[in-house]
Formats: structure tokens, sequence, C-alpha cells
């Protein structure tokens, strides 16, 4: 079946994440790139907004789990990120989903976890 490849790239939000003493007082920006192929099953009609997957509620579902609540393990993070965006779309048969921390280190421009799922 064919695919289309939607892309989030550099998606900046402050979240609840860290294991350290520090990190449990105060949020913290967090980076998120994210790409999903998801099934072609019908023709893009220009008129509707509804015969694509629409990448807004892609990047609500991404924010709303990474701010949500405090969470230890940017590990941990990505794998709820995933699983919350593999429950609520259906259509995605492919997902690859990097968070980094860009502020976890002075000598480097982030640090981060990346995954790959395949339905």
């Amino acid at each position: 079946m064919p695919t289309r490849r939607i892309f989030i790239s550099g998606l900046a939000l402050d979240a609840r994440i860290g294991i350290l003493e520090h990190e449990r007082r105060a949020t913290q920006p967090l980076h998120v790139d994210a790409e999903f192929d998801i099934d072609i099953t019908r023709n893009v009609d220009d008129q509707d907004i509804h015969s694509v997957l629409d990448y807004r509620r892609l990047r609500e579902a991404i924010v709303q789990q990474c701010t949500q609540a405090h969470v230890n393990l940017i590990e941990t993070l990505s794998e709820q990120v995933a699983e919350r965006l593999l429950a609520d779309f259906a259509e995605i048969r492919a997902l690859r989903l990097r968070i980094s921390k860009p502020m976890a280190f002075s000598d480097c421009n982030a640090v981060g976890v990346e995954i790959q799922i395949n339905r």
C-alpha cells in the first residue's frame, strides 16, 4: 500500500521531565522531531482537510502528552508519546520520534532518545 510521510521538525515546548532534583522543581525545554508514514487510502481532496491526516492533530497530541505530567526519564516519555500517537491515529503505519533536551549539557546542542515503530 502506498504511504505518505508527514513530519514535524523542531517542535519546542517546556515540560516537566527529569529524575534529578533540580529537574523536578522546574520545567525545561524539549525539542521533538517526528515522522509518520501514513497509508494513502483515498485521493487528496484539496477542498477537504478530512481527506488527509491533519498534522495539527498530530502536533496537539504530542504537546498534550509531553506536558500533562512529570516524567522522570526521556525514554519513558518517548514511549508514552509513541503509544498515544499509535492509539489515536490508526492511519499511522510507522513512526520515528526523537525527543531531545537542548539544555542538558553546555558542550553539546542536545541529548535525547529516538525510537522507531512499525505496525
